[in-house]
C-alpha cells in the first residue's frame, strides 16, 4: 500500500511539524510531498531526519535561501528540491506538485494527472476533476486555522485531510 504525506505551508512552526511528521509516520505514508513555504532551511532537516521515505519540496514564495535550502537537502539522499514546479510518478499515480491555487487547477483540468496538490492560501481544500484530485492539505502552520496536513492513498485513489492533534501556542507572554 502506497500512501503519501501531503505538507504545506510549515513558516518554520517546529511543533506542529513535529507532530505532523509523527501522525505522516504512523499513518504508513511511504513517501512526503511538502508543497512550499518552509521558509527556514533547518525545516529540510527537520522533516529528513523524521520521515526516512522519499521526499519531494516545491519551493514556496517564502523559501528564501535557496542556496542554503540545497544545501541541507544536499545531506539527505532522500530529498528532492525540485524548484516551483515538479512532475512525479509515485505508486503508480501521475502526481504534479506547485505552490500556487490557480496553476494547479489548470494542471488538474489537463487530465495528465492522478493528484495535483498545492498550498500557498493556508486553507484546506480538496475536489476531483474527472479522475483526478486536486488538493490543498491545509497549513503546517496553524496561523489561519487549524493546522492539518493530508493523507493520499495510491492504492485506492483516495484522499483524507488530518488534522493536526496535540497542537500548542507557542506564543510569548510576559
Amino acid at each position: 500500500m502506497t500512501r503519501i504525506a501531503l505538507f504545506s505551508d510549515s513558516h518554520d512552526h517546529i511543533w506542529n511539524l513535529e507532530r505532523a511528521l509523527d501522525a505522516a509516520n504512523a499513518a504508513g505514508a511511504r513517501a512526503l510531498l511538502h508543497l512550499g513555504d518552509l521558509v527556514a532551511p533547518f525545516i529540510i532537516a527537520q522533516i529528513a531526519e523524521a520521515f526516512s521515505g522519499p521526499i519531494h519540496m516545491v519551493e514556496g514564495n517564502n523559501d528564501g535561501d535557496g542556496r542554503l535550502q540545497h544545501q541541507v537537502a544536499s545531506r539527505y539522499p532522500h530529498v528532492t528540491l525540485h524548484g516551483p514546479y515538479a512532475e512525479l510518478e509515485i505508486g503508480g499515480r501521475r502526481i504534479a506538485m506547485i505552490h500556487y491555487p490557480e496553476p494547479a487547477r489548470r494542471i488538474a483540468q489537463s487530465g495528465h494527472f492522478d493528484l495535483v496538490c498545492y498550498g500557498h492560501d493556508h486553507r484546506p481544500h480538496w475536489e476531483r476533476l474527472g479522475d483526478c484530485y486536486l488538493v490543498n492539505p491545509g497549513e503546517i502552520m496553524g496561523r489561519y486555522g487549524a493546522p492539518s496536513w493530508g493523507l493520499y492513498d495510491c492504492d485506492a485513489h483516495t484522499y483524507r485531510p488530518q488534522p493536526i492533534e496535540g497542537q500548542r501556542n507557542h506564543a510569548l507572554s510576559d
